[in-house]
């Protein structure tokens, strides 16, 4: 007489077909100094990282290391490049630029002013944070525009690379967008991802599936002092 048949609980993995999309927030960058505002690039502030996130990306490159990433995307901002760089090096892989992946553009606020108003309690911040619209900002971004550009990239990048894990490192912003996209909801449900964390996504088509957000394990105690802004 043969044995039963036995189904064991399995874990829900990648559809045929489907890009593994690995985002990770770039690690902290350098403070703003009021009056000196970050040189920008296509109009945006372009600060690289400060010491503690250059830190934080050698503990994201021991995270991922032993992965089998298949391509590292980054945005066209440098701290992105500079997060990605310990990886790249190790896995002798060269990071690709979609600028398309760059944070939300903050109009009147960029250089560093956005930092220097959320302290101070400008309205428009107070306002943001209320509504969670970026557009509340003077000449910034759109939620909508912000979550439209950054899905293309996304979506382009999961069609060049099906059966394949990716590492994209972006934004805050940008994740945000992305995972609010995924779930169908707004995007301030996932506002907060720390720097150097790592998040993960299945796409195939227009079938995003979330699976992890805000890992920040790897960093330990190599987080900023003062909460997310």
């Amino acid at each position: 007489m043969s044995s039963p048949r036995t189904f064991p609980q399995t874990f829900l993995g990648p559809q045929p077909g489907a890009c593994e999309i690995v985002l990770v927030r770039h690690g902290q960058s350098r403070a703003y100094v009021e009056g000196t505002p970050f040189s920008l690039l296509d109009g945006q502030g372009d600060p690289p990282l400060s010491e503690l996130g250059e830190r934080q990306a050698e503990a994201v490159g021991e995270r991922l290391a032993g992965l089998p990433i298949d391509a590292i995307w980054v945005s066209s901002l440098i701290r992105t490049h500079q997060t990605a760089a310990p990886l790249a090096r190790t896995l002798g892989l060269t990071p690709q630029i979609d600028p398309d992946l760059r944070e939300v553009h903050l109009g009147e606020f960029e250089g560093g002013e956005f930092r220097a108003r959320a302290a101070d309690g400008d309205p428009a911040v107070l306002e943001l944070r209320r509504t969670g619209e970026w557009a509340s900002l003077p000449g910034a971004e759109s939620n909508e525009q912000l979550r439209t550009r950054t899905a293309a990239a996304v979506q382009r990048i999961a069609d060049a690379h099906p059966d394949q894990l990716v590492v994209v490192v972006c934004h805050g912003g940008v994740i945000a967008a992305l995972l609010g996209h995924a779930a169908g909801t707004e995007a301030r449900a996932f506002m907060g991802a720390r720097n150097g964390s790592v998040n993960h996504l299945h796409v195939l088509g227009d079938h995003w599936r979330i699976r992890t957000f805000n890992d920040a394990s790897h960093i330990g105690t190599l987080q900023a002092d003062a909460p997310l802004v």
